[in-house]
């Protein structure tokens, strides 16, 4: 896998990534413009995405019909350079019927955080990944 980066601005960068074209940046008090997410921030954007795709890929195959699926991290940094995340959370909302099966759902989190979501393999040799899962607000399992 190889993926491209060109300097266009203080400290940003635009990455080619199989054609697919985004900019990365820092904010402007770290020297950058702001113009594009900071590089660690889309390190939870790529373990949602990758994790979020398994599930929802597994749910598909158990017939798991919800309405509405979202996610979101949060990550605790050490205060040293290099500032690494030192712990991740993620949570998984999930909205549909009341009788969704709950089994089923953690089945499937549980499958991408321990089986095949590789993003979440690589962060948790560094960082310990922690996660919840919530269906309708209520919180049905927690890892």
């Amino acid at each position: 896998m190889k993926v491209t980066a060109k300097q266009t601005g203080d400290l940003s960068f635009e990455i080619d990534q199989f054609g697919h074209k985004y900019t990365v940046d820092t904010t402007k008090e770290h020297g950058g413009n702001d113009s594009g997410p900071s590089p660690k921030a889309l390190l939870l954007g790529a373990v949602m995405g990758c994790s979020g795709m398994d599930v929802a890929s597994i749910l598909k195959k158990m017939h798991v019909d919800y309405e509405d699926f979202t996610m979101s991290a949060d990550a605790a940094q050490t205060e040293v350079h290099p500032m690494v995340y030192k712990e991740i959370f993620l949570e998984y909302f999930f909205k549909g019927r009341d009788d969704l099966d709950i089994e089923k759902i953690n089945r499937a989190v549980e499958l991408s955080m321990t089986k095949y979501c590789g993003v979440s393999a690589m962060l948790r040799k560094n960082s310990p990944i922690h996660y919840k899962t919530f269906l309708n607000g209520r919180m049905i399992h927690e890892e």
